[in-house]
């Protein structure tokens, strides 16, 4: 309505209302992004951001729920995200950016999609705490150097510093938490950003 109209309705800049937005999660932990921060402060939001939201999206599902493939065609699964998420935090930070000689976690020369098509065996629970642990080490490394340092990746000619690899991760993570809303509406029919 126009401000002309005799609507006397208080409504924010943006002109939106609260029924305006997506629906929220109910049990929304996430931790907030701030809206005035300093470089490092707003990379380090925004990928923990997305991490929590991937963990909410898992939250309370069963191991069978999790495995679901949910979207057909589409073969990816909540679970699979995990694992996925797991080995782009160790590949990224450890094994590319630290140069670690750490193993692979999901895969093998001869299977090298084993963390979307899950094995017969593959645990959710483990997975997970797998892809916490991934995370609290790629928070240390992260802390432990300036966003300036740089690193040359496995493979490639040139090098990226660790302000370009959190922004890669960012979008990693970006793209698959629309993954894990769509993955988790069919499973259970949970929407909510």
């Amino acid at each position: 309505m126009s401000e002309n109209s005799g609507d006397s309705t208080v409504r924010p800049e943006s002109g939106l209302t609260d029924d305006a937005y997506s629906p929220k999660w109910a049990d929304d932990d996430r931790p907030r992004i701030p809206r005035v921060a300093g470089e490092r402060e707003a990379l380090t939001a925004y990928l923990d951001h997305y991490r929590a939201t991937v963990e909410m999206k898992c939250r309370g599902l069963t191991p069978e729920q999790a495995r679901s493939r949910s979207m057909a065609p589409s073969t990816l699964s909540l679970h699979g995200l995990v694992r996925h998420l797991a080995g782009c935090e160790r590949w990224w930070f450890q094994q590319n950016f630290e140069r670690r000689e750490v193993p692979f976690l999901f895969f093998t020369e001869e299977n090298p999609d084993l963390d979307f098509e899950l094995p017969a065996d593959a645990d959710f629970a483990a997975d997970l705490a797998t892809w916490h642990d991934e995370c609290a080490v790629s928070r240390e490394i992260v802390a432990a150097h300036e966003l300036d340092d740089t690193a040359r990746p496995l493979d490639w000619h040139e090098d990226v510093n660790l302000r370009w690899l959190m922004l890669r991760m960012i979008t990693e993570y970006a793209q698959h938490c629309g993954h894990a809303d769509l993955l988790r509406e069919g499973v259970d029919g949970r929407t909510g950003v």
